[in-house]
């Protein structure tokens, strides 16, 4: 038997408590936790279907809609009609969104400094870099594990 917790008896709680700091600013921005997860996700590059967007942040491809309805009505996302097929809209940031999106995120961020630096350099290096290996992991492999 192992001196250490469970790796979710340790994450849990530090997640439920990273949220419930994110909460506050993502208020005083108008988003909440899913269209903050929405402009995130369209961060890299647009996304081909509202079903691909939704797989991709782990929601229910009905529930998101109106999340999405609303980010549109407010200018932070267009879904635009597929080229290749008009039955299919490209979802996308607009550049308010991408402005939204990362004063939320800095400002979510000088939270986590607060946090970050009870670690040493090294140990914040290590933990960061461990948790970005880990959370690019595919849900497979670690259900799997």
């Amino acid at each position: 038997m192992s001196d250490r917790p469970d790796l979710a008896a340790m994450i849990s709680p530090l997640s439920r408590a990273l949220i419930d700091a994110e909460l506050p600013v993502l208020r005083e921005h108008d988003l909440s936790m899913w269209a903050y997860t929405v402009l995130l996700a369209l961060d890299e590059r647009p996304l081909r279907t509202q079903a691909a967007l939704a797989e991709s942040i782990g929601a229910d491809k009905t529930r998101i809609i109106g999340v999405l309805d609303d980010l549109q009505r407010r200018g932070l996302i267009e879904r635009t009609p597929d080229p290749g097929d008009r039955r299919v809209r490209v979802l996308s940031l607009t550049a308010e969104g991408r402005r939204v999106r990362d004063s939320a995120q800095a400002a979510i961020q000088r939270k986590e400094e607060r946090l970050l630096a009870r670690l040493s350099a090294e140990d914040r290096q290590g933990f960061l870099h461990a948790l970005q290996t880990l959370a690019t992991l595919p849900p497979e492999e670690i259900t799997d594990a």
